[in-house]
């Protein structure tokens, strides 16, 4: 969930979040020596948890994106316009605590027996092609990546990857910090699949080629019965959006 600023004033603070309406003139970001700051009319953006949206200071690029998702909000505040705000929030709010951290692992790793990825359809010959152009590559790279094995079902019935693939992908989940697997949970739940998750937050794949296996059924039912206005096209950019937003949170620049 996107995050309402929390200004030192209380009478504003209760405004925003009754009304949600913009009562800010400017955001910017304020440099410190350790970290960045965003702030709204030069007083510090919060997150829901009531601390300061800290960001590290290898993260520029996020912390100048934040301030101008919140730039760009008009009368309204919109929470689906701050996926980055909503982001670093979930990092700092959430995951730098360790009974949050191994419960979000735990229902990551979960997605592994049913990851979109791993189930592949025998017909029609469209969905054949696009499962072999943009499946196939993404599981040989996880494989080689975290010397794993990765079992490809054509049933729902009695799927489940091995133990140790289990073991070991849970391994490198654990080792993540909370940018990262912060970054990690959104992509995994926009995508349904850990596997091409994991693709994009170590900078295998693209949010587009992210999309695009995401949405290979999608596609596939595009290419036999033609796109769906207003539905087709609103999921392809809502994905996209949700993705990018995971590489802009990652980038140290």
């Amino acid at each position: 969930m996107a995050t309402v600023q929390q200004p030192d004033g209380p009478s504003d603070a209760k405004k925003a979040e009754i009304t949600l309406k913009r009562f800010w003139k400017a955001a910017d970001v304020e440099e410190k020596p350790d970290a960045f700051f965003v702030t709204l009319d030069k007083r510090p953006l919060k997150t829901p948890g009531g601390k300061r949206l800290e960001i590290p200071k290898s993260k520029r690029l996020l912390a100048t994106l934040v301030a101008y998702e919140w730039d760009n909000q008009e009368k309204l505040i919109k929470p689906h316009a701050l996926p980055l705000t909503s982001l670093a929030a979930r990092a700092l709010d959430d995951l730098t605590n360790e009974q949050n951290r191994a419960e979000v692992c735990a229902a990551l790793i979960k997605y592994l027996d049913t990851d979109s990825i791993c189930f592949h359809g025998d017909e029609p010959e469209g969905l054949v092609k696009l499962q072999n152009a943009h499946w196939d590559p993404i599981i040989d790279w996880a494989r080689k990546e975290f010397d794993v094995e990765l079992t490809v079902f054509t049933g729902l019935f009695g799927s489940s990857q091995p133990a140790e693939t289990k073991a070991k992908l849970a391994k490198v989940l654990e080792d993540m910090d909370a940018w990262q697997l912060a970054g990690l949970e959104r992509a995994v739940y926009a995508s349904k699949s850990l596997i091409v998750a994991l693709a994009l937050v170590r900078g295998r794949i693209t949010p587009e080629e992210a999309a695009q296996a995401a949405h290979v059924e999608v596609l596939s039912q595009i290419q036999r019965w033609g796109e769906v206005e207003d539905s087709h096209d609103v999921d392809h950019q809502d994905i996209r959006r949700q993705l990018g937003s995971v590489v802009c949170l990652l980038a140290n620049v």
